[in-house]
């Protein structure tokens, strides 16, 4: 018997050492985007796609979770994350030949559909294999290892976009690829991640949520193209309705847009997390246009930020830390709001108050750390065995409708109001901030759940 149990510990160990090296991979290359992107743009032209380079990871995003979500209730976690790493890779490869802003876009959207069903599988992985306490743990181990590249990563992305070309952004995440991806196989393979049987079979077929999956995806893609272009409402129209008709089977059971329990958690993860994500998009942009910052100290903002998010994520997982589950998701709420509140202020009053945009950034990071494992952990802890991949995909398919919408929206402000930056900067984050505080909001309607 301790054999057994040694041997399992050990895979394990070599497990998550293979999962938290991938997950720095993808977060070096998110970083790293962000940092480039701007020589991206000099270089390829075309800046109203500017959004569309990161919203597109997004709507790949969508579906894929989706489709893992369905593959991991029915098969197991392990061939979605096989998959997500191949086809993640491949989206790697023609962003970094893309000859256009138009042919990123494209690598962008391939790498969401491998980046999207990887996540959703690590997830499931997690919280399969792992007991209450050490899910939150390794939730803290994930939120470093996707905080550590923002320390080295925006020096080294500008390092390479003006020393060799931007390019070379998306090719340097390869070998971290390959490695991670080498590591987690053997473990992978003999990991019990045999699927769950339901007693019941509650869910939809596979036919109607992938469909569902492919409606969202359209309908937030149809949103972002009417918002930028004039006279198109009725491309808004076909959007709404398209969201209206395939929500609903990709939500948890029983979500009512001003539910509690999942349904709350489910929308403060959207709107939260899109709201920074929103600003996030427009932040290296306007350090560079607007404070003149270079590329390096530009991303050396985003570094600094990086710092509040660690804090958040260690905190969170403090045994002494006495506050419920569903307080610390609403601490972290609070402290994005404010943060992006200090972002907004130094956009409407360029080159005078930068430290805000430094102190700002690092509070909103502390308040996602709190909230982004603290929402994983809640839909884990209130979701039964069987239920886990749906409800999982549920929240990320959540987190990817709100970034894509959100950003689009941020998007549409700024080539709206391009010919004037300062208020296009301005609008932009002070409408994130309103985002932030609807997301506040619906953090108080969550319910108590219990910090195990």
């Amino acid at each position: 018997m301790n054999s057994v149990h040694a041997s399992r510990a050990r895979t394990h160990r070599a497990l998550v050492v293979g999962l938290l090296l991938s997950v720095v991979a993808i977060a070096f290359e998110a970083i790293a985007v962000v940092t480039a992107m701007p020589a991206a743009a000099d270089d390829l032209g075309n800046l109203d796609l500017y959004a569309w380079a990161f919203t597109a990871m997004v709507i790949g995003q969508l579906f894929a979770i989706v489709a893992a979500g369905r593959a991991s209730d029915r098969f197991g976690p392990r061939p979605a994350l096989v998959v997500g790493f191949v086809v993640f890779a491949i989206g790697l490869v023609l962003a970094g030949t893309a000859p256009s802003m138009a042919v990123l876009v494209w690598g962008r959207f391939v790498q969401g559909l491998g980046g999207g069903t990887m996540n959703l599988a690590v997830m499931v992985v997690v919280a399969r294999l792992f007991s209450g306490h050490e899910r939150a743990v390794l939730m803290t181990w994930m939120s470093v290892a996707w905080m550590l590249p923002a320390f080295v990563g925006p020096v080294v992305a500008a390092w390479l976009a003006t020393t060799f070309s931007w390019h070379w952004v998306f090719f340097s995440v390869l070998p971290l690829m390959a490695l991670g991806g080498g590591l987690i196989l053997g473990p992978l393979l003999r990991a019990d991640l045999a699927p769950v049987p339901r007693e019941t079979d509650r869910t939809h077929g596979d036919a109607r949520v992938l469909a569902s999956g492919l409606m969202v995806a359209a309908g937030a893609a149809a949103l972002q193209l009417a918002g930028q272009q004039p006279g198109w409402a009725w491309v808004a129209l076909l959007g709404v309705a398209a969201l209206a008709l395939g929500l609903p089977v990709l939500l948890p059971a029983g979500y009512r847009p001003t539910g509690a329990g999942l349904a709350a958690t489910v929308n403060v993860r959207a709107l939260v997390t899109g709201a920074f994500f929103g600003a996030e998009t427009f932040l290296t942009l306007m350090l560079v246009r607007a404070e003149h910052l270079d590329l390096r100290d530009a991303g050396l903002v985003l570094t600094i930020g990086s710092i509040g998010w660690t804090l958040g994520s260690w905190l969170q997982s403090r045994r002494w830390l006495h506050l419920r589950r569903d307080r610390i998701i609403t601490i972290g709420a609070l402290a994005v709001v404010a943060g992006l509140g200090l972002v907004a202020l130094s956009a409407w009053l360029p080159e005078q108050l930068l430290w805000a945009v430094l102190v700002g950034w690092v509070i909103a990071g502390l308040g996602m750390g709190l909230q982004v494992a603290s929402t994983s952990l809640v839909v884990m802890e209130l979701s039964p065995q069987a239920d886990l991949g749906h409800n999982t995909s549920a929240l990320q398919v959540g987190e990817a409708l709100g970034n894509s919408v959100i950003a689009g929206l941020a998007g549409t402000i700024f080539v709206l109001l391009n010919a004037h930056p300062t208020q296009a900067f301005g609008s932009l984050f002070v409408a994130m901030v309103i985002v932030a505080v609807a997301g506040l909001g619906f953090s108080l309607r969550i319910g108590v759940v219990e910090n195990h």
